[in-house]
C-alpha cells in the first residue's frame, strides 16, 4: 500500500492556541493511573479495544517502557493529567513490507473533550516521531472510535476499515533543523508552564493554610473575649 505524505509538516502550527504538552516518565505513574482509572467502561473500550478492568489498567501502567516508548501529557492548573498519549516505538521492525513505524494511542477525560487536545497530542507525536527517524505513524482503533479516526484523517492518514476495526497509516516527512528547533522550543515552554503551575499550586496551598490559621486565631480570640 502506498502511503500519502502528510499534507503539512508536523512542525506546522495548529489553528488552535498553543497547548503545553509535557513528556512523562516513571515518576508520573501515579498520575497516569489516576487519569486512566477515571475513564468509563465505554472510554476504556474505545481506548484499548476491550473493557479493561482496573487490574488490567494497572498492569498496562506498570509495563509502560519509558525508555523504549514516549508518553506525553497535558496538565490542568491543578496539575491533574487530563489527557495523555502513548507513542510506542516497539513496532520499529518492518511489518508486511512497511517502513519502521510507531503506534499512537490517546485518552482525554470526558469533561475536557472537544478542545482539540487529542489532535494536539497527535501533532506533537508526529513531530516527536519524525525527529527520531520514524517514517510512519500507525493507529489501530475500533471503527466506532470516530473521534480518533477523524484526527488521523485530518492529519492526512490513510484509513483502512475491516469490520469492527480500523487501521490508520500516516507517512511522516523527514526531520529537519527546523523540526528539531520546534521540538526543543515546545519542550522548554512546556517545562516552564509546568513549573509555573507547580509554583501557583504551592502559593495557593500556602494561602489556604494562612487563611485557616487566621480563622482559627480569630475564633480563639472571640472565645477568649466571651
Amino acid at each position: 500500500m502506498s502511503l500519502p505524505e502528510s499534507p503539512k509538516p508536523a512542525s506546522a502550527k495548529s489553528n488552535w492556541s498553543w497547548i503545553p504538552i509535557r513528556s512523562l516518565g516513571p515518576r508520573h505513574r501515579e498520575r497516569i493511573a489516576a487519569h486512566l482509572l477515571l475513564l468509563s467502561e465505554s472510554d476504556r473500550y474505545l481506548r484499548f479495544g476491550y473493557i479493561a478492568t482496573d487490574a488490567q489498567m494497572s498492569k498496562y501502567i506498570d509495563l509502560l517502557d519509558f525508555e523504549q516508548d514516549e508518553v506525553f501529557g497535558i496538565f490542568n492548573r491543578k496539575l491533574e493529567l487530563i489527557a495523555m498519549a502513548h507513542l510506542a516505538h516497539s513496532m520499529a521492525n518492518e511489518v508486511e513490507g512497511r517502513p519502521p513505524m510507531s503506534e499512537f494511542g490517546v485518552s482525554v477525560l470526558p469533561q475536557y473533550r472537544g478542545r482539540g487536545f487529542g489532535a494536539r497530542l497527535f501533532e506533537h507525536a508526529m513531530l516527536h516521531a519524525r525527529n527520531r527517524g520514524v517514517q510512519t505513524l500507525f493507529i489501530h482503533a475500533l471503527s466506532e472510535n470516530v473521534a480518533m479516526l477523524k484526527i488521523a484523517r485530518n492529519a492526512g492518514a490513510t484509513v483502512e476499515r475491516s469490520g469492527s476495526e480500523s487501521e490508520a497509516w500516516l507517512r511522516l516527512p523527514p526531520d529537519t533543523l527546523a523540526s528539531h528547533v520546534d521540538e526543543l522550543v515546545e519542550h522548554q515552554a512546556a517545562e516552564l508552564d509546568y513549573r509555573l503551575k507547580v509554583h501557583a499550586r504551592q502559593v495557593s496551598t500556602l494561602l489556604d493554610v494562612l487563611s485557616e490559621v487566621k480563622t482559627s486565631v480569630g475564633n480563639t480570640s472571640r472565645v477568649a473575649q466571651d
